[in-house]
């Protein structure tokens, strides 16, 4: 019967790992962590990349413009088509808006990426 290897330390990346109890364990650096947790880690590593409405990928602190004109509630007069938006942040918000950002005359607010284009 072959034993899986066990996963290098993710602090020193020292091979010598061993298991103790529930818990594995580097004798090199004393860190102690659960084997799931090292799983879920490499899981939340993976970042979801955001794009506008042309197809380029979207980072925290970029410039869009917006592409549409949109209501706004309790706004008579919306967001026109063509308004900057800078310093963008990228959010997991509800309902697709996954921008947060601030817009002058309106405050902070939430935003689509697909009514938005960098640049």
């Amino acid at each position: 019967m072959t034993e899986t290897p066990l996963p290098p330390c993710p602090e020193c990346s020292g091979e010598y790992t061993y298991e103790m109890g529930a818990l594995l364990v580097c004798p090199e650096c004393g860190h102690e962590w659960q084997p799931a947790s090292a799983e879920a880690a490499d899981a939340a590593s993976e970042e979801r990349v955001i794009k506008d409405s042309v197809g380029n990928v979207l980072a925290d602190g970029d410039t869009v413009t917006v592409v549409k004109g949109l209501k706004v509630k309790g706004s008579t007069s919306g967001i026109k088509a063509g308004t900057k938006v800078r310093n963008i942040r990228l959010v997991d918000g509800v309902d697709g808006h996954d921008i947060d950002c601030r817009i002058e005359g309106f405050g902070n607010m939430q935003l689509k990426s697909s009514v938005v284009r960098k640049g």
